[in-house]
């Protein structure tokens, strides 16, 4: 079972046997009796490739006579290359993770974006949540757009990205959430093979929740927010937004930097970091169920006491070049990574 989501992936075991498990002798002795090495062209040895597991196409395609003419044979190949293509064509996990490699290197993303992978893991944390291609998926509050650089992509041909954003041109709204959604929106102008399809809404609950139509949503993903909506008294509403708009065992997909267990709420709400009790009550009162946990983007060096809370870590950095070696040592902040599914 693929760790902290339901379900079972059934392509796997197949992928392992049609590659372990050893042909039959008579088949390997016929298939080589039957076909030549091609090396001035630089294919496999056909006992190099029976070693490994494999079939070589190179018999089928070359030597078709003496193949067909042996029943048997044919037919058993025909077996195990049908278990192979099987295995691989039911893996849709194999072709996303291609896909994800090759948009996380793209040369779209800034460098000073590329070097924060090695503390927020965006491979490892949206395969985690089972975030595929073709799905409709909400970001909450993307802030600048640092995953929505590989969400935008990813979805843009088969799926559907909403960005649920801050309010503008609101007088209740603080000038950093402003200016933060207008620097968003003139990323997505700058890129529009890039970014034209991304759909922006606005978020701002209870008064502002339709981040996308009831029930139409995959996933919806949320990275390090919980503890703004703390702060706010936005929290439990806005878990019950998220729930309104997935789809029917849909997943809510939350990192949010974490407390200590037992920390009080107001020290939550004064320094940024939340506990994993807190996360997992607001989403279970809304109607969620925690179905997995990730240590993907846990730090240990993290030791949750700093002067100033998670800001002083980077990439914020709080207090400048006070203390910046000693932060920069810890790099960013310990996080917790939940999955919960929308319960029928």
């Amino acid at each position: 079972m693929t760790p902290g989501v339901k379900g079972f992936n059934c392509s796997r075991p197949f992928l392992l046997a049609a590659w372990l498990i050893p042909f039959p002798r008579w088949l390997i002795r016929g298939m080589l009796k039957n076909t030549h090495v091609i090396g001035n062209i630089g294919m496999f040895s056909l006992p190099r490739v029976c070693r490994r597991g494999g079939i070589s196409l190179t018999a089928i395609w070359y030597y078709p006579q003496r193949f067909l003419s042996r029943p048997r044979l044919f037919c058993a190949g025909i077996f195990w290359l049908g278990l192979m293509a099987h295995a691989l064509a039911s893996d849709p996990s194999a072709s996303t993770e291609v896909l994800l490699d090759r948009i996380i290197a793209a040369p779209h993303r800034a460098p000073a974006d590329r070097q924060r992978d090695r503390y927020r893991h965006p491979k490892e944390t949206l395969s985690f949540f089972r975030v595929r291609e073709n799905m409709t998926v909400v970001e909450v509050w993307p802030g600048r757009g640092w995953y929505t650089e590989i969400l935008a992509p990813f979805l843009r041909d088969s799926g559907k990205l909403y960005a649920a954003g801050f309010v503008r041109g609101s007088s209740d709204v603080a000038d950093y959430p402003t200016a933060t959604q207008e620097a968003f929106e003139q990323k997505l102008r700058q890129q529009p093979e890039i970014y034209d399809r991304v759909m922006i809404t606005a978020f701002s609950p209870p008064r502002l929740s339709e981040i996308a139509p009831k029930g139409s949503v995959d996933r919806v993903l949320t990275f390090r927010n919980v503890h703004n909506w703390l702060s706010q008294g936005l929290a439990e509403s806005s878990f019950r937004a998220f729930y309104e708009v997935l789809k029917p065992d849909g997943i809510l997909g939350v990192v949010e930097h974490r407390a200590f267990d037992g920390t009080p709420l107001c020290r939550q709400i004064e320094t940024g970091y939340v506990t994993e009790r807190q996360v997992i009550e607001l989403a279970r009162n809304a109607g969620f169920a925690l179905i997995g946990k990730s240590e993907v983007n846990a730090n240990p060096k993290d030791t949750k006491d700093h002067p100033g809370g998670v800001w002083a870590l980077p990439p914020t950095l709080r207090w400048g070049s006070v203390d910046e070696g000693k932060y920069r040592a810890i790099g960013e902040s310990d996080r917790m990574t939940l999955a919960f599914a929308k319960q029928r």
